[in-house]
C-alpha cells in the first residue's frame, strides 16, 4: 500500500469515529437522564384517594374528619392525599351504583351497614380478608355485631367505621309540665298523650320522619314481631304475624288520636326543630341528637332514656356505617393504610367527641367513654338491639315496608291486610 492509499485509509478511519460519536454521545446520556428524572417525579407524586361520605359540610363531623383527621394522617404519610367528596344521604346510594356502572367508583366509602352484602353481591368490592395485610387484627379489636355487618359468602368485604343505636329522646321540661316520666312501656304512651296534650295542646307526645324500616322495626321487634324468619327465606307468618300486626295498630292508633306528629307522614316541621321549639316532647333518634341540637339550639336541653319496652322488650335497631373498599381503585395500598387509620383509637375517639359511637372494644372501655354525659343509655341500649335484614335485596324491603306503613297510618287497608301483600312481596323477592 502506497502512502496516498495509507493516508486515504486514515481519514476514512477518523471520519468513521467521528461519525460514530457523533450519532452514540450527548443524546443517549439526556435521554436516560430524563428518563431517571420522570421516574423520581412519579415516585415521589403523592397516591390521590378518593373518599366519599353523607357528612354535611356543616356538621361536626366534617369538620373534624376533614381540618383535623385528614391533617393528621396526611402528615404522618406525605405518599398519600386524602380528597373527600360530600353526597346528600338521599342520593349516596343511587350515586355510588350509577359511579360502579360508569368505572369511576371512588377509591372508598363510608356507606350503611345494610349496603355490603348487595356491593359485595354484585362484585364492587374488595375482600378485605383476602387482600388486607394484618385484617385478623381488626376482627379481633372491635364488636362482633358492627364487624358482622361487612360479611358476606364467607368473605369480609369492609370494616365497621361506627356504630349507634336509637334511644328514647324526651323534652325534659314538657315532660315535667304535663307531670309526666319517660314511659317504661308501650302500654304507658296512651295515658301519657292525654297528659302531654293537656299541658300543650299544640304539640304532639311523639315524632319521627316516616314509615321506613329504621322508624318502625324497634316497634316491631319490642312488640314480638319479625320480618322473615333467621333464614331469611320467607316474610309468610312474621311480617304478617299477630305480633307485628299489633305493632303497627299501636302505632296507628297513636297517629289516628293525634298523639304523633303529622311528620311521620311527610308534613309539619323537622324532628329537631320542633323537639327544640318545644312542639315535640319525645323522639326515637340516636346520639347525634345531641351535637344537633346543641349546635343548632344551644340553650335546649336534651334527655334520653331507654327506648320503652313491649311482650318482646325494649329493643332498638342498630345502625352505624361501614367502610368499603371499591374494586376499580387504582391505588387500593394506599386505601387500606388509611382504612388502618380510621380504626385507630385516635380517629374512633375523634369522632366519638362528634356523636359516633366507636366500633373498637378498647374505646368504649376508656376514660372517656366511663365518664361520658349520654353514652352510657346508648351502650345500654346496645346490648338489646338487632341489626336489619343483611339481604342484598333489603332496599326493595325496606320500600315495601314504607308503602305498608303508609297504606296503613292513612287508614286505606288494615294493618292486616297491608302486612299480608307485604309479606307476599318479600317472599317474591327471596324466592
Amino acid at each position: 500500500m502506497n502512502k496516498r492509499e495509507i493516508g486515504f485509509v486514515i481519514c476514512l478511519t477518523l471520519f468513521s469515529l467521528i461519525l460514530t460519536g457523533c450519532v452514540q454521545a450527548a443524546p443517549e446520556v439526556d435521554a436516560q437522564q430524563e428518563v431517571s428524572k420522570a421516574t423520581a417525579e412519579i415516585a415521589e407524586a403523592p397516591a390521590t384517594i378518593t373518599f366519599w361520605h353523607t357528612y354535611s359540610e356543616n356538621s361536626p363531623e366534617n369538620d373534624m374528619l376533614v381540618n383535623t383527621l385528614i391533617p393528621i394522617f396526611e402528615e404522618s404519610h406525605p405518599d398519600i392525599r386524602v380528597e373527600t367528596l360530600i353526597i346528600p344521604w338521599e342520593d349516596f346510594r343511587s350515586k355510588v351504583f350509577t359511579s360502579i356502572a360508569g368505572g369511576v367508583a371512588p377509591d372508598l366509602a363510608r356507606v350503611d351497614i345494610i349496603w355490603v352484602p348487595e356491593l359485595a353481591d354484585m362484585g364492587a368490592l374488595v375482600a378485605l380478608d383476602e387482600n388486607m395485610e394484618n385484617f385478623d387484627t381488626y376482627t379481633e379489636q372491635v364488636f362482633p355485631g358492627p364487624l358482622s355487618t361487612n360479611a358476606w359468602n364467607g368473605h369480609y368485604y369492609g370494616l365497621p367505621l361506627d356504630t349507634n343505636t336509637k334511644t328514647w329522646i324526651y323534652n325534659k321540661a314538657m315532660y315535667e309540665k304535663a307531670g309526666i316520666t319517660p314511659p317504661a312501656t308501650f302500654d304507658e304512651m296512651q295515658e301519657q298523650c292525654e297528659a302531654m296534650k293537656v299541658a300543650y295542646p299544640d304539640g304532639y307526645y311523639f315524632a319521627t320522619d316516616g314509615t321506613f324500616a329504621w322508624v318502625t322495626l324497634p316497634w316491631i321487634w319490642s312488640f314480638g314481631g319479625a320480618i322473615t324468619d333467621d333464614a331469611i327465606t320467607t316474610a309468610t307468618g312474621y311480617l304478617n304475624s299477630p305480633e307485628t300486626v299489633a305493632a303497627y295498630e299501636a302505632l296507628k292508633a297513636l297517629y289516628d288520636n293525634g298523639c304523633i306528629a303529622p311528620v311521620i307522614m311527610g308534613s309539619g316541621i323537622d324532628v329537631f326543630t320542633g323537639y327544640a321549639q318545644d312542639s315535640y316532647a319525645s323522639l326515637d333518634n340516636g346520639p347525634w341528637t345531641f351535637p344537633i341540637i346543641e349546635s343548632q339550639f344551644p340553650d335546649k336541653e336534651i334527655s334520653a332514656s331507654p327506648f320503652p319496652a313491649g311482650p318482646g322488650g325494649s329493643i332498638n335497631v342498630v345502625g352505624g356505617e361501614d367502610v368499603v373498599l371499591f374494586e376499580q381503585s387504582e391505588n387500593k395500598e394506599a386505601v387500606m393504610e388509611f382504612m388502618r387509620f380510621l380504626l385507630s383509637e385516635e380517629y374512633q375517639l375523634k369522632m366519638a367527641e362528634v356523636g359516633q359511637i366507636p366500633v373498637l372494644l378498647d374505646a368504649i372501655n376508656s376514660e372517656y367513654f366511663q365518664n361520658h354525659p349520654y353514652y352510657g343509655v346508648f351502650l345500654q341500649q346496645l346490648t338489646t338491639s338487632k341489626s336489619r335484614t343483611a339481604h342484598p335485596k333489603w332496599e326493595q324491603m325496606d320500600s315495601i315496608l314504607t308503602d305498608a306503613g303508609q297504606y296503613i297510618l292513612r287508614g286505606e287497608k288494615t294493618a292486616q291486610e297491608a302486612l299480608d301483600e307485604a309479606a307476599a312481596q318479600i317472599d317474591a323477592l327471596l324466592q
